[in-house]
């Protein structure tokens, strides 16, 4: 299959110039996708971002070049990018839990991330539902925060959405909205960062009146997008987090198409009267490749 051809490619241009300084365009170039995509595609098949996996493996060949060679800390330092033996170290421990001299220490206990490779996983027995939408220039409002790559989003976001229901944000921002309370605000992903940061936003639609200094603002242009519908129960945001992975590992391969810059948008609907079941539609913006 061509597409495990070109992923597996773009990991060997990264474990081959796993001590220079790798370019992510030219990975992406291997993968024959933009470097936007192929960043967000790695992350999500994975659930690693691709910045998070680069630093990971070359923590663990630093660790068996410490273990079995005599080669200075400072030198192996310099050799997998770091500009001082301070932050060589400082890596290292939040990696391993020891610094680079005890990790020759014998009995040291170290971690080990082996080099990542792609296989064929026999899907499609489960269909996915999906449409193309086209909507014109539209903006959205309300509270962010930011979303790091080693950030466990299944917790971090709950706790978010239950911080602004507690605290009111949840019902002011429907209030501006002109929303009756208790609707389920859209979950926006923006502001996309290379070192894997983003940010995250519940929001709805800005109306034509003035918003509050608390509230982030962000205009959103004329978009294709793809939007794939999917069932939970709450609060198990497991379902969601399943959508995006098929969306990237098994919908984009084929599709013809792949993700342009700028935000994803995450709606919810409730089914029942209780607000158990919930239909979640996940929003990516296309580009034909």
């Amino acid at each position: 299959m061509d597409w495990l051809r070109r992923m597996n490619g773009a990991i060997d241009y990264i474990e081959e110039n796993i001590t220079c300084c790798i370019d992510y365009s030219k990975a992406a170039k291997i993968a024959c996708c933009s470097t936007y995509h192929f960043q967000r595609m790695f992350s999500f098949i994975t659930d690693v971002h691709l910045s998070e996996y680069i630093r990971r493996r070359k923590l663990t060949l630093a660790a068996f070049e410490l273990q079995n060679s005599d080669v200075k800390v400072i030198d192996i330092a310099l050799k997998y990018g770091y500009d001082s033996p301070e932050a060589f170290t400082r890596a290292f421990h939040n990696l391993h839990g020891v610094t680079p001299t005890l990790a020759r220490n014998v009995g040291s206990k170290l971690k080990a991330y082996p080099r990542m490779s792609f296989h064929i996983s026999i899907k499609g027995d489960v269909e996915m539902n999906y449409r193309i939408e086209l909507t014109d220039a539209f903006e959205v409002f309300g509270k962010d925060i930011v979303l790091k790559p080693e950030d466990d989003k299944n917790v971090i976001l709950p706790q978010f959405g239950d911080e602004i229901w507690n605290n009111g944000t949840h019902d002011r921002i429907n209030d501006i909205a002109g929303n009756s309370r208790g609707t389920m605000l859209y979950g926006v992903h923006f502001n996309f960062k290379e070192d894997g940061t983003r940010r995250y936003m519940f929001a709805w639609n800005k109306p034509d009146a003035n918003i509050p200094d608390e509230f982030v603002s962000i205009k959103i242009p004329k978009t294709t997008w793809a939007v794939f519908e999917g069932r939970g129960k709450m609060p198990d945001g497991l379902a969601i987090q399943g959508i995006w992975k098929r969306i990237y590992s098994e919908w984009f391969p084929t599709s013809g198409y792949e993700q342009a810059e700028g935000p994803c948008i995450e709606k919810h609907y409730w089914t029942d009267k209780d607000k158990e079941d919930y239909i979640c539609e996940v929003w990516i913006p296309l580009v034909k490749k």
